[in-house]
């Protein structure tokens, strides 16, 4: 049986790529919606390392940078052991739509994973993907 091997989603923001940009590739703006404090090494190979007050953290590997138009990364999959190695990708595309910015997110890589695994990790990602980019729009929209 195939699974799905990956998660997209669109939106329309009000803001300029410029500001969808920052948001997504600094330290400042990575801590203000997607975790409670962030490092990254902005070039590919750069270390991304996020935390929250709950304790979790993750530490992703950058792998594309064009900017202001494509930034995307390597993180661990969710549900999986902090030694595993498997992981999956995350790729933001921005393109100007009017005064504004249309963002594509696709995550992929869940393919890779047995039945158990597949169900938690996907089932996670679909519900955080619709709750960090709904915390994005909040904070571009407030900053």
């Amino acid at each position: 049986m195939g699974f799905p091997d990956q998660i997209a989603r669109t939106i329309e923001l009000t803001h300029p790529p410029a500001k969808v940009w920052a948001a997504l590739t600094t330290a400042e703006g990575l801590a203000s919606w997607f975790g409670d404090t962030a490092e990254i090494d902005l070039r590919p190979g750069g270390d991304v390392r996020m935390t929250w007050t709950e304790g979790a953290a993750a530490h992703m590997r950058v792998e594309r940078v064009e900017e202001p138009t494509v930034f995307g990364y390597t993180w661990p999959i969710h549900g999986l052991p902090d030694d595993d190695p498997r992981r999956t990708y995350v790729e933001f595309t921005l393109e100007p739509h009017g005064d504004g910015t249309r963002l594509t997110v696709v995550e992929s890589g869940f393919a890779q994973l047995p039945d158990d695994a597949h169900k938690v990790a996907f089932e996670g990602n679909v519900d955080g993907w619709k709750s960090e980019l709904g915390e994005l729009v909040e904070y571009l929209d407030a900053a």
